[in-house]
């Protein structure tokens, strides 16, 4: 870790008033909110915070996007609202050098498109099929009595799952609905969430820091989900390092 990376990261602390009480702080950079990637980062980070109380860890998030965007994220999400800063474009991502996604020149949503198939997003075609096929070594997501209603048509429990497939991990197709929820989200709130069509490809990173900003943990993502380097178990890194 260089001294002007260090340095980098203790401006940002600084200019948003990132200034947490606790052991550790994880100041995570979204890319759009409108991402894929920061709807599933974002829920997971709740549920994180819940099942944790959150006794050692302060949890900050910087986004493209603006404050109607902003408010309906967080409720979407259940990401404290108070812990989400909104900027109008990629500087910030920019000067820490995370990864701008692909460019080819033909606007955002063509890039976005090309990073979906596979292309300068390796990973990402992987773990699309992830969504379908399961994964025995990651943690279930709904629960029997969770309630699932996907595109307005289709409505089910999430005893389905269990009926189907069993319990106690991945189940095939749950990962997908899932994030077909997310997209539906995005989709009916097209412009709040995405208010720069050029940002789409813009990647994110995560920071972990000591109670005196030291940087003890950094990942720059470079893959349409692709926010962790192990999107089996995303938040592995926080316990492992969060010690209750």
């Amino acid at each position: 870790m260089t001294e002007k990376f260090q340095k980098d990261i203790n401006n940002l602390v600084e200019e948003f008033n990132f200034n947490g009480v606790k052991k550790f702080k994880l100041i995570v950079l979204f890319g759009m909110l409108g991402d894929f990637d920061s709807f599933e980062y974002a829920i997971n980070l709740k549920n994180f915070i819940d099942n944790h109380q959150n006794k050692n860890l302060d949890i900050f998030a910087i986004a493209i996007g603006n404050q109607n965007g902003r408010q309906k994220f967080c409720k979407f999400t259940g990401f404290p609202e108070e812990n989400l800063i909104v900027v109008s474009d990629n500087k910030i991502h920019n000067k820490l050098k995370v990864s701008r996604g692909i460019d080819i020149g033909l606007g955002g949503w063509i890039n976005m498109l090309l990073m979906l198939s596979g292309i300068n997003s390796f990973k990402t075609i992987k773990e699309v099929f992830r969504g379908y096929t399961g994964d025995r070594k990651a943690k279930q997501i709904y629960s029997d009595l969770d309630e699932i209603e996907v595109l307005k048509f289709l409505k089910f429990s999430g005893n389905s799952f269990r009926q189907v497939f069993g319990a106690g991990y991945l189940r095939p197709f749950e990962l997908a609905t899932f994030r077909l929820n997310n997209m539906n989200e995005i989709i009916q709130n097209w412009s709040d969430y995405i208010p720069h069509e050029k940002y789409l490809p813009q990647r994110g990173a995560s920071f972990l820091l000591s109670n005196k900003n030291q940087i003890i943990y950094k990942f720059f993502s470079n893959d349409v989900l692709g926010y962790s380097s192990n999107m089996t178990d995303p938040l592995a890194f926080l316990s492992d390092l969060i010690k209750e």
